[in-house]
């Protein structure tokens, strides 16, 4: 059996994180991904990175974590070739993934309308920081931008320490995922319907639907969320330093928090309603202050676990990735001789597994360029045709 999207061809003239990361999703799934760049600007990741050495060879690890499985072509679309041959490209695709300055691509000719009379069965996706509508459609931005914008920054750190970006470009990561879903669902549509879509991915949106709870909490009674660091609404599911660490404890609802007091021996805490909880915050974190440095946390952690009440001690990430139970999961893979790239490296791949036929990588990330001769030649383009392109600078 085939992979779900086998046989779909997705262009993919993204950059950075989140157009990119979509992209990478579905071609893990199948799809044969032509990323396109210009051939005097490449894509910004892929001089991005900790290891200066492949950035210089632009093949930096913000590039390599969701470039495999794609193929690389450079094209001017500022050229009325560069234009023409993306045209014909897009003739053979089923997606094709952007995220430039809202209206960009309109003005070059290759807007959703213009495509879609050449392939009336492109789904046409747009990427960008605040949607192709709205007061703030021209505005740029990037991840750490957007959790300001958005209120995720200001409901982050402690209530001494605030605001704080997160660590991680959540946003945009959640951006591409979203968008990969957003593609999947526009392509099991047309297999319905037999038509192409336009979808407005913005990253405002994203981060919204990323506070979904917080927005309806606010909406309902007005009350904005504040930043709290490890401390939660119940006392029994925070974070508490122990002997040697510090150890988030996860006794979220009543049967759990139940379970722990048991276990600790204190019968006399357990609450038989939220509002008991609620009443009694204060006294239950000091109670459990006191008690959770009587031990070590990783003793914690499995004696908590054992009785099964949720709890983990902090981990810094050489130790998360040294977890046996991230190597069962196969959510990372490893590369070996890659042009472009001394030695090996490891990259995440997808956060689910199929029984048969799921995501799999099939080829390295891209070195710049790579396959403009296999792609074009696959449109017609012969030998002589192609490097006149190259002197051109259309390629």
């Amino acid at each position: 059996m085939a992979r779900p999207f086998e046989g779909i061809r997705i262009i993919d003239i993204t950059h950075v994180l989140a157009g990119p990361f979509a992209a990478y999703q579905l071609g893990l799934m199948g799809a044969d991904v032509i990323k396109v760049e210009h051939p005097d600007d490449p894509d910004q990741s892929r001089d991005s990175g900790t290891d200066n050495d492949l950035n210089h060879a632009l093949m930096g690890t913000g590039f390599l974590t969701q470039g495999s499985n794609k193929r690389a072509i450079t094209l001017n679309l500022k050229t009325e070739t560069g234009r023409a041959i993306l045209k014909k490209l897009v003739a053979t695709a089923d997606v094709l993934v952007e995220n430039y300055r809202p209206g960009a691509f309109e003005a070059l000719g290759l807007g959703y309308e213009d495509l879609r009379k050449i392939n009336p069965r492109l789904i046409y996706a747009s990427f960008s920081a605040f949607g192709q509508g709205g007061p703030k459609r021209q505005r740029t931005a990037y991840d750490h931008v957007i959790q300001s914008t958005s209120g995720i920054m200001a409901m982050t750190g402690t209530p001494e320490v605030n605001p704080v970006k997160i660590g991680a470009p959540a946003i945009d990561y959640a951006t591409g995922t979203m968008g990969a879903y957003a593609l999947s669902a526009a392509l099991f549509q047309r297999e319905r319907t037999g038509a192409g879509q336009r979808i407005d991915m913005a990253m405002l949106d994203v981060a919204m639907i990323l506070m979904a709870s917080h927005v309806t909490g606010y909406l309902r009674n007005g009350k904005h969320p504040k930043p709290s660091g490890n401390r939660t609404g119940h006392a029994t599911s925070m974070a508490y330093r122990t002997a040697d660490g510090i150890v988030m404890l996860g006794a979220s609802n009543l049967r759990q928090q139940h379970r722990l007091w048991t276990v600790l021996e204190r019968a006399d805490m357990i609450k038989r309603s939220n509002d008991e909880r609620d009443a009694d915050h204060d006294r239950e974190e000091k109670i459990l202050t006191e008690i959770m440095l009587t031990r070590g946390a990783a003793e914690w952690e499995i004696f908590l676990q054992e009785r099964h009440v949720p709890a983990s001690r902090v981990r810094p990430m050489h130790e998360a990735l040294d977890d046996p139970q991230i190597a069962s999961r196969n959510v990372l893979h490893r590369h070996e001789n890659s042009p472009g790239v001394s030695g090996s490296f490891t990259v995440p791949v997808t956060a689910f597994k199929f029984e048969h036929d799921g995501p799999a990588v099939d080829r390295p990330p891209p070195t710049f360029g790579q396959h403009n001769e296999e792609v074009l030649t696959e449109l017609g383009y012969n030998e002589a045709e192609i490097a006149g392109f190259r002197a051109d600078n259309i390629i």
